[in-house]
């Protein structure tokens, strides 16, 4: 669609309509419809198997409607295996066990004020209102076994509302998904690397082209399609472009965020939004490349750059935090705390892997934590004494622990324009036929900035958008159904 009008303010690889099979892997939007004998129809195609993906397939098995997700690796993975796996939610029945009474608008205002009202307001209700229900339904329909996390609230949050399973990992939440997938009877092909969109002359999808191990493309034609894909985090060129803070950042992500969905929306003229806006943490411990949970931060940890000096408010959120500290000299800085936070730290598994890694370092004396800094020891000890901007932190004591961390870039919250229903959106604001997007491939409701990133966003992002757009595709289904129409 060479003379599609562009979306401003975002670079990626052109779109060719005819690469050979060697580029295959480059997105690639195609006029007309995947014809051939061997050429299956589905009526609704998910592009991505992570949480979005097969939070789609469950909800669209649970409406009776076949469906395939299309997955590039060998185990669906994403940027949720690489997540701790907390969901936000008010209202599930989990939260009102433990005693807890919140609304979907409480969990909204939430939201708001950490974006200073920037969140897509339609969106964001959307979001919020289906969150609860969608946990509800893969707990009761599907197995999976949520709890809230207890003893600390995660930046911006008044009350307990993250959901975790028992395992506390998001490689847990990945592996629960997939056998309820399996149960379910839902189609999940992996080492199906989706590399071609095919529309007519209305702007309906009609089906995708995916590239398999041995190089060959295969394809397939649908009724829907949900872009399911993630962001741009992991396309360089786009950071530089649209994130230069993080330009220089390590990149925690998945390989899987490479900016398809956005390069296949531009090629469509689809809108863009909130392209801006992006998870970063503060707490990426080097050298071992591990997230450090930044519960011990809410906790009353605090961190302290190379000088032996505090450089910003913890509390504020670990997204923010990945700014600040790249701002620090060498980019590093030190997470500091005592037995009590080491304690709460290996409550996680995450943590208790880094620290099997060597990442936590044991600090007998304050003079010994000077040392390893590099830092002055009065400097240093003055800055442990300070509560002035925390006054619910308590005074750190000796033994010291310390964790060497940067700043990292963990996924996008910019993306494809959609309205509450997930339909992608048009330049002149107008949904195209049956195209729809959630999760990373689409905006979240972090408005345009890192700091607006309240913890728990992409996971709201990815499960409330993969269950609204599954329902969405279904309804989208049966009117062609129920209208005669077949394609």
């Amino acid at each position: 669609m060479s003379g599609a009008p562009r979306s401003a303010g975002a670079t990626v690889p052109p779109i060719d309509a005819h690469r050979s099979p060697s580029h295959a892997a480059v997105p690639s939007l195609r006029r007309g419809t995947p014809a051939g004998d061997d050429v299956l129809h589905l009526p609704v195609v998910i592009v991505g198997a992570g949480a979005c993906g097969l939070t789609a397939a469950l909800t669209l098995s649970d409406e009776h409607v076949d469906c395939v997700a299309l997955e590039r690796d060998v185990v669906p993975s994403g940027s949720t295996a690489l997540s701790s796996g907390f969901v936000p939610a008010a209202g599930t029945r989990v939260q009102v066990a433990a005693g807890i009474v919140e609304s979907p608008a409480d969990f909204a205002a939430d939201i708001r004020d950490k974006t200073h009202g920037t969140a897509n307001e339609p969106l964001l209700q959307a979001y919020t209102e289906a969150i609860a229900p969608a946990l509800d339904l893969l707990q009761a329909r599907h197995g999976l076994t949520f709890e809230l996390l207890d003893g600390f609230l995660y930046p911006g949050h008044r009350v307990r509302r993250m959901h975790a399973l028992p395992e506390r990992t998001g490689s847990a939440l990945m592996g629960a998904l997939q056998r309820a997938a399996d149960a379910a009877g839902t189609y999940v092909l992996t080492q199906s690397h989706v590399c071609e969109l095919w529309c007519d002359e209305d702007e309906r999808i009609t089906g995708v082209g995916y590239v398999r191990p041995d190089g060959t493309i295969e394809r397939l034609r649908c009724d829907a399609l949900i872009l399911a894909c993630n962001g741009f985090g992991g396309n360089a060129a786009m950071v530089r472009e649209l994130l230069p803070e993080m330009k220089d950042a390590a990149f925690g992500g998945h390989a899987g965020n490479d900016g398809s969905a956005i390069a296949w929306g531009q090629a469509l003229g689809a809108r863009l939004a909130d392209m801006g806006g992006y998870q970063g943490h503060g707490s990426w411990a080097v050298p071992q490349g591990a997230l450090i949970s930044w519960a011990i931060m809410m906790a009353g940890g605090i961190q302290i750059n190379a000088r032996g000096v505090r450089f910003h408010d913890e509390t504020q959120g670990y997204s923010e935090a990945a700014v600040h500290v790249l701002q620090q000299p060498g980019a590093l800085a030190w997470n500091v705390f005592d037995t009590p936070l080491l304690a709460l730290g290996r409550e996680f598994p995450d943590f208790c892997d880094a620290e099997r890694a060597g990442a936590v370092r044991e600090c007998a004396t304050l003079e010994a934590l000077a040392a390893l800094i590099g830092c002055d020891v009065s400097v240093l000890e003055a800055t442990i004494a300070d509560r002035s901007d925390r006054s619910d932190r308590r005074a750190l004591t000796a033994p010291f622990y310390a964790i060497k961390v940067t700043g990292a870039l963990f996924h996008t919250q910019g993306g494809l324009d959609i309205d509450p229903d997930c339909r992608v959106l048009r330049t002149d604001g107008t949904p195209f036929p049956n195209l729809l997007a959630a999760g990373g491939a689409a905006r979240g409701v972090s408005g345009n900035a890192v700091w607006g990133y309240l913890s728990g966003n992409g996971l709201l992002s990815a499960i409330a958008g993969g269950f609204i757009a599954a329902r969405t595709a279904a309804a989208l289904v049966a009117q062609g159904t129920s209208t005669g129409e077949t394609r």
